[in-house]
Protein backbone atom coordinates (compact mmCIF):
# COMPACT_ATOMS: atom_id res chain seq x y z
CA UNK A 1 0.00 0.00 0.00
CA UNK A 2 2.85 2.36 0.94
CA UNK A 3 4.77 1.31 -2.17
CA UNK A 4 1.76 2.14 -4.33
CA UNK A 5 1.40 5.58 -2.76
CA UNK A 6 5.09 6.41 -3.29
CA UNK A 7 4.82 5.29 -6.91
CA UNK A 8 1.78 7.51 -7.40
CA UNK A 9 3.63 10.50 -5.97
CA UNK A 10 6.59 9.79 -8.24
CA UNK A 11 4.34 9.71 -11.31
CA UNK A 12 2.64 12.94 -10.25
CA UNK A 13 5.99 14.69 -9.85
CA UNK A 14 7.11 13.42 -13.23
CA UNK A 15 3.96 14.74 -14.89
CA UNK A 16 4.40 18.07 -13.15
CA UNK A 17 7.96 18.20 -14.43
CA UNK A 18 6.70 17.76 -18.00
CA UNK A 19 4.29 20.66 -17.70
CA UNK A 20 5.06 24.03 -19.22
CA UNK A 21 7.16 26.49 -17.22
CA UNK A 22 6.38 30.22 -16.94
CA UNK A 23 8.46 30.87 -20.05
CA UNK A 24 6.08 28.68 -22.02
CA UNK A 25 8.60 25.93 -22.77
CA UNK A 26 8.38 22.26 -21.86
CA UNK A 27 10.84 21.54 -19.04
CA UNK A 28 11.76 18.11 -20.48
CA UNK A 29 13.01 19.83 -23.64
CA UNK A 30 14.70 22.50 -21.61
CA UNK A 31 16.84 19.86 -19.93
CA UNK A 32 19.11 19.86 -22.96
CA UNK A 33 19.44 23.64 -23.12
CA UNK A 34 22.30 25.69 -21.74
CA UNK A 35 21.93 26.35 -18.02
CA UNK A 36 20.23 29.65 -17.35
CA UNK A 37 18.95 30.10 -20.89
CA UNK A 38 15.32 30.11 -19.73
CA UNK A 39 15.75 32.99 -17.30
CA UNK A 40 18.18 35.22 -19.23
CA UNK A 41 16.11 37.89 -20.96
CA UNK A 42 19.11 39.63 -22.45
CA UNK A 43 19.73 41.94 -19.48
CA UNK A 44 21.89 39.58 -17.45
CA UNK A 45 24.73 41.51 -15.83
CA UNK A 46 23.11 44.94 -16.08
CA UNK A 47 22.52 45.12 -12.34
CA UNK A 48 26.16 44.25 -11.65
CA UNK A 49 27.33 46.84 -14.18
CA UNK A 50 25.08 49.48 -12.61
CA UNK A 51 26.36 48.69 -9.11
CA UNK A 52 29.97 48.81 -10.30
CA UNK A 53 29.44 52.21 -11.89
CA UNK A 54 27.86 53.49 -8.69
CA UNK A 55 30.67 52.16 -6.50
CA UNK A 56 33.52 53.49 -8.65
CA UNK A 57 31.78 56.85 -8.97
CA UNK A 58 31.35 56.85 -12.77
CA UNK A 59 27.57 56.99 -12.77
CA UNK A 60 27.28 59.63 -10.08
CA UNK A 61 30.03 61.71 -11.68
CA UNK A 62 28.25 61.65 -15.05
CA UNK A 63 25.01 62.71 -13.38
CA UNK A 64 26.73 65.51 -11.46
CA UNK A 65 28.49 66.78 -14.58
CA UNK A 66 25.23 66.68 -16.52
CA UNK A 67 23.54 68.81 -13.88
CA UNK A 68 26.47 71.21 -13.77
CA UNK A 69 26.70 71.54 -17.56
CA UNK A 70 22.99 72.30 -17.78
CA UNK A 71 23.20 74.90 -15.00
CA UNK A 72 26.32 76.72 -16.22
CA UNK A 73 25.88 76.67 -20.00
CA UNK A 74 23.01 77.10 -22.44
CA UNK A 75 22.54 73.56 -23.74
CA UNK A 76 19.96 74.41 -26.42
CA UNK A 77 20.46 75.98 -29.85
CA UNK A 78 17.47 77.10 -31.96
CA UNK A 79 17.07 77.26 -35.73
CA UNK A 80 15.04 79.11 -38.34
CA UNK A 81 12.21 77.25 -40.05
CA UNK A 82 13.40 74.41 -42.31
CA UNK A 83 17.03 75.39 -41.68
CA UNK A 84 20.14 73.87 -40.15
CA UNK A 85 22.18 77.09 -40.39
CA UNK A 86 23.59 78.57 -37.19
CA UNK A 87 22.64 82.17 -36.49
CA UNK A 88 24.62 84.62 -34.33
CA UNK A 89 22.86 83.58 -31.12
CA UNK A 90 23.50 79.91 -31.79
CA UNK A 91 27.19 80.57 -32.43
CA UNK A 92 27.52 82.45 -29.13
CA UNK A 93 25.90 79.55 -27.27
CA UNK A 94 28.12 76.96 -28.94
CA UNK A 95 31.24 78.95 -28.13
CA UNK A 96 30.23 78.81 -24.46
CA UNK A 97 29.58 75.08 -24.76
CA UNK A 98 32.97 74.53 -26.39
CA UNK A 99 34.72 76.50 -23.65
CA UNK A 100 33.05 74.35 -20.98
CA UNK A 101 33.70 71.10 -22.83
CA UNK A 102 37.41 71.86 -23.30
CA UNK A 103 37.83 72.00 -19.52
CA UNK A 104 36.79 68.36 -19.12
CA UNK A 105 38.76 66.30 -21.67
CA UNK A 106 37.60 62.99 -20.20
CA UNK A 107 33.89 63.65 -20.79
CA UNK A 108 31.83 62.69 -23.85
CA UNK A 109 28.70 64.36 -25.16
CA UNK A 110 25.65 63.67 -27.30
CA UNK A 111 23.91 66.20 -29.50
CA UNK A 112 20.19 65.63 -30.08
CA UNK A 113 18.38 67.21 -33.03
CA UNK A 114 14.70 68.25 -32.95
CA UNK A 115 12.17 69.92 -35.27
CA UNK A 116 8.68 71.34 -35.06
CA UNK A 117 5.74 69.31 -36.37
CA UNK A 118 5.38 71.03 -39.74
CA UNK A 119 6.18 68.55 -42.53
CA UNK A 120 6.50 64.78 -42.72
CA UNK A 121 8.07 62.75 -39.93
CA UNK A 122 10.81 61.20 -42.07
CA UNK A 123 11.81 64.60 -43.47
CA UNK A 124 11.86 66.12 -40.01
CA UNK A 125 14.01 63.32 -38.64
CA UNK A 126 16.55 63.97 -41.40
CA UNK A 127 16.37 67.71 -40.70
CA UNK A 128 16.98 67.12 -37.00
CA UNK A 129 20.02 65.04 -37.90
CA UNK A 130 21.40 67.82 -40.10
CA UNK A 131 20.98 70.27 -37.25
CA UNK A 132 22.78 67.96 -34.83
CA UNK A 133 25.62 67.46 -37.29
CA UNK A 134 25.93 71.21 -37.79
CA UNK A 135 26.39 71.65 -34.05
CA UNK A 136 28.92 68.81 -33.87
CA UNK A 137 30.91 70.28 -36.74
CA UNK A 138 30.99 73.69 -35.10
CA UNK A 139 32.15 72.24 -31.77
CA UNK A 140 34.91 70.39 -33.61
CA UNK A 141 35.93 73.67 -35.26
CA UNK A 142 36.34 75.09 -31.75
CA UNK A 143 38.96 72.51 -30.86
CA UNK A 144 36.79 69.69 -29.48
CA UNK A 145 37.97 66.21 -30.44
CA UNK A 146 35.26 64.66 -32.63
CA UNK A 147 35.64 61.31 -30.87
CA UNK A 148 34.30 62.92 -27.69
CA UNK A 149 31.01 63.75 -29.41
CA UNK A 150 29.69 60.27 -28.81
CA UNK A 151 26.73 60.28 -31.14
CA UNK A 152 24.57 62.44 -33.33
CA UNK A 153 20.90 61.63 -32.71
CA UNK A 154 17.69 62.98 -34.22
CA UNK A 155 14.31 62.85 -32.50
CA UNK A 156 12.72 64.82 -35.34
CA UNK A 157 9.28 66.06 -34.35
CA UNK A 158 8.63 63.44 -31.66
CA UNK A 159 9.67 65.46 -28.58
CA UNK A 160 8.27 69.00 -28.88
CA UNK A 161 8.76 71.49 -26.06
CA UNK A 162 5.61 73.32 -27.16
CA UNK A 163 2.74 71.09 -28.29
CA UNK A 164 1.51 72.63 -31.53
CA UNK A 165 1.07 71.56 -35.12
CA UNK A 166 2.29 74.94 -36.39
CA UNK A 167 5.68 76.55 -36.69
CA UNK A 168 7.40 76.88 -33.33
CA UNK A 169 10.99 78.09 -33.00
CA UNK A 170 11.46 76.62 -29.53
CA UNK A 171 10.86 73.14 -30.99
CA UNK A 172 13.44 73.67 -33.72
CA UNK A 173 16.50 72.99 -31.63
CA UNK A 174 19.49 70.87 -30.70
CA UNK A 175 20.34 69.86 -27.15
CA UNK A 176 23.86 69.00 -25.99
CA UNK A 177 24.17 66.62 -23.04
CA UNK A 178 26.89 64.86 -21.06
CA UNK A 179 26.80 61.16 -22.00
CA UNK A 180 29.79 59.47 -20.35
CA UNK A 181 33.56 59.16 -20.37
CA UNK A 182 36.15 58.56 -23.06
CA UNK A 183 38.00 55.23 -22.97
CA UNK A 184 40.84 55.30 -20.49
CA UNK A 185 39.55 58.53 -18.98
CA UNK A 186 41.59 57.91 -15.83
CA UNK A 187 44.75 58.71 -17.81
CA UNK A 188 43.51 62.04 -19.20
CA UNK A 189 44.74 63.93 -16.14
CA UNK A 190 47.21 66.10 -18.03
CA UNK A 191 48.57 69.47 -16.93
CA UNK A 192 45.67 71.48 -18.33
CA UNK A 193 43.10 69.37 -16.51
CA UNK A 194 45.12 69.70 -13.30
CA UNK A 195 44.88 73.47 -13.73
CA UNK A 196 41.10 73.17 -13.93
CA UNK A 197 40.98 71.10 -10.74
CA UNK A 198 43.21 73.59 -8.94
CA UNK A 199 41.12 76.55 -10.11
CA UNK A 200 37.94 74.83 -8.92
CA UNK A 201 39.61 74.17 -5.57
CA UNK A 202 40.55 77.83 -5.15
CA UNK A 203 37.13 79.01 -6.28
CA UNK A 204 35.45 76.76 -3.72
CA UNK A 205 37.04 78.86 -0.95
CA UNK A 206 35.59 82.13 -2.24
CA UNK A 207 32.70 83.58 -0.16
CA UNK A 208 29.27 82.99 -1.60
CA UNK A 209 28.13 86.61 -1.02
CA UNK A 210 29.79 90.01 -0.93
CA UNK A 211 29.21 90.43 2.81
CA UNK A 212 32.96 90.36 3.42
CA UNK A 213 33.32 93.66 1.57
CA UNK A 214 30.52 95.19 3.62
CA UNK A 215 32.10 93.98 6.85
CA UNK A 216 35.45 95.46 5.84
CA UNK A 217 33.86 98.86 5.13
CA UNK A 218 32.10 98.85 8.49
CA UNK A 219 35.32 97.91 10.18
CA UNK A 220 37.08 100.86 8.59
CA UNK A 221 34.33 103.22 9.74
CA UNK A 222 34.45 101.84 13.25
CA UNK A 223 38.21 102.17 13.31
CA UNK A 224 37.89 105.81 12.27
CA UNK A 225 35.43 106.53 15.08
CA UNK A 226 37.63 104.83 17.62
CA UNK A 227 40.58 106.88 16.42
CA UNK A 228 38.57 110.08 16.81
CA UNK A 229 37.73 109.28 20.39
Amino acid sequence: MIRTTITGITISLALAGCSSNPAGENVRGAFYREAGSLIDTGHFGNATMHNTQIMNGDKQFVYDLSQRFASEVMTTVNFAFNSSVLDAGAIDTLREQAHWIRQFPEVRFKVYGHTDKVGGNSYNKALGLRRARTVVNYLVSQGIDGSRLEAVVSFGETQPLIVTEGKERRNRRTVTEVSGFVDGHQTVMDGKYAEVIYREYVRSAEPVTGLTGVASSNLEVDSGIDGGE
